[in-house]
């Protein structure tokens, strides 16, 4: 018996999720020939995006290895991964889109791939009227040549967007109006070390989460949540004053919110630091300026490990000259912009640039060679973080070995994927994940510090 909808996949959503063929459930799944034809010519690619072509190609023959052609055809059963249960899923099939020839209601075969694939779903729509025949891509303007071709249903995947709107991303910090002890009726404090914590009713910060930064308007009061529960909400007091007067390796915060992003990044409790904001927001010099300070000052790490994704034009590092840190050079810039920005005073700036990297131990590397290892006693900086996919973020964070700390570096408004939006970027996904987790914390950094010009041309451009 046939499943009510029969999904046909695009290449792109089977790159952005190489596990969503056990996403769609009871119902069925088809892919075209022409997808796993990009698959195979993606798969070799020295881009990072080809590890996830090859975990695809592998779940496909998962599930198809041992069926005969002819069962290929009309679907196999797709099993639960690790079972042998597959009462709960549909059948996944291989349709031979080549095989349709241009006829009315079809697009061109112009050797357009988009256009082949959204025949074949016209094809199955007219050649099986009694169920729901859906194409689904990530791509909008597929998405518009299918409706406008007379496709009745197509879908955006969205089974990993966990957020309907970037506004309902957590921002890390909330802001109380007026003075929040005129607020508190009844409080709990206690000591801890060099640390003072406070026990307030959960009513008053009805919605927080921990490793949430609030503040009021007194410029006094400043903490961060450490746990929530419905009997009581326990606040680590920072003080306004004393956020704002760190300084780390010259760098000191500019205003609260970079202020609360050093705080996170020096906390030995804080394992993971998600910083997103507009460029010129200062992520990248924060960040690299506290890592300074904790692995040349303060010797609580070996080194610092930088990694990003590098598209467009990521195959091209295989023909660069050099070691890998040489051949990452073009794409870490950035790095090396606020090294010198930190050193600019200096009376030798390039002297001292290269004795902080030699000093910190500062490794750059390439995306595709973090796969695979445990990374001990460092601080892994992870730049231009919206770029990845949520399966990305999962492989580089999973490297967290003993003692070290991830740093993910991120402006959603630069997306340069084309398997990515903002609200399906795996740096949206991972701070949507970890907002329960009292390991993690998230800062938005707001304001724009870089020039008058960047600044005018992030709010209107």
């Amino acid at each position: 018996m046939s499943a009510d909808k029969l999904y046909i996949l695009d290449t792109n959503v089977l790159l952005h999720d190489p596990n969503c063929l056990y996403e769609f459930k009871e119902q069925d799944v088809a892919i075209p020939m022409t997808v796993l034809e990009e698959l195979d010519n993606i798969k070799d690619r020295k881009q990072s995006v080809a590890q996830e072509a090859r975990h695809v190609i592998r779940a496909i023959d998962n599930i198809l290895s041992v069926a005969t052609p002819s069962q290929i055809l009309k679907g196999v059963p797709i099993l639960v991964p690790g079972t042998e249960d597959a009462t709960r899923l549909g059948k996944l099939s291989i349709f031979p889109d080549h095989e349709l020839t241009t006829r009315q209601g079809f697009l061109p075969d112009n050797k357009n791939n988009d256009n082949h694939i959204i025949n074949c779903a016209l094809h199955l729509q007219g050649s099986d009227p009694h169920r729901e025949i859906i194409l689904v891509t990530k791509d909008i303007n597929m998405r518009l040549k299918a409706l406008g071709a007379g496709l009745q249903k197509v879908e955006d995947y969205r089974k990993d967007q966990l957020v309907s709107d970037l506004d309902l991303l957590p921002s890390g910090h909330h802001h109380i109006d007026g003075n929040f002890w005129e607020k508190v009726e009844k409080v709990k404090s206690f000591q801890e070390g060099p640390n003072t914590y406070h026990k307030v009713s959960p009513d008053l910060l009805p919605e927080t989460y921990p490793c949430q930064y609030v503040y009021d308007d007194s410029k006094d009061f400043a903490a961060r949540v450490v746990s929530v529960n419905h009997e009581e909400t326990i606040l680590m007091d920072l003080g306004h004053q004393k956020l704002m007067q760190q300084e780390c390796w010259g760098i000191s915060p500019i205003n609260i919110f970079q202020a609360f992003a050093m705080q996170s990044i020096q906390d030995p409790d804080i394992d993971l630091c998600l910083l997103n904001g507009a460029a010129g927001s200062g992520k990248t010099l924060i960040a690299l300026a506290c890592a300074l300070e904790m692995v040349i000052e303060d010797g609580r790490y070996n080194k610092i490990i930088v990694t990003r994704s590098t598209p467009p034009v990521a195959e091209d590092i295989g023909f660069l000259p050099g070691t890998e840190e040489e051949k990452m050079t073009p794409w870490l810039s950035s790095i090396h912009d606020n090294l010198e920005a930190m050193h600019e005073g200096d009376e030798r700036p390039q002297s001292s640039v290269k004795y902080a990297i030699e000093k910190a131990n500062i490794q750059f590397k390439s995306l595709n060679f973090i796969r695979g290892r445990s990374i001990q006693n460092a601080i892994v900086l992870i730049d231009e973080a919206q770029n990845l996919t949520p399966q990305q973020l999962k492989t580089i964070l999973t490297r967290c070995g003993k003692d070290s700390k991830m740093i993910c570096l991120g402006n959603l408004a630069q997306i340069d994927s084309n398997y990515l939006t903002p609200l399906t970027s795996g740096l949206t996904y991972v701070v949507e994940r970890f907002k329960d987790f009292e390991g993690a914390s998230t800062i938005h950094l707001e304001g724009i510090f870089r020039s008058r010009l960047a600044e005018y041309a992030e709010e209107h451009l």
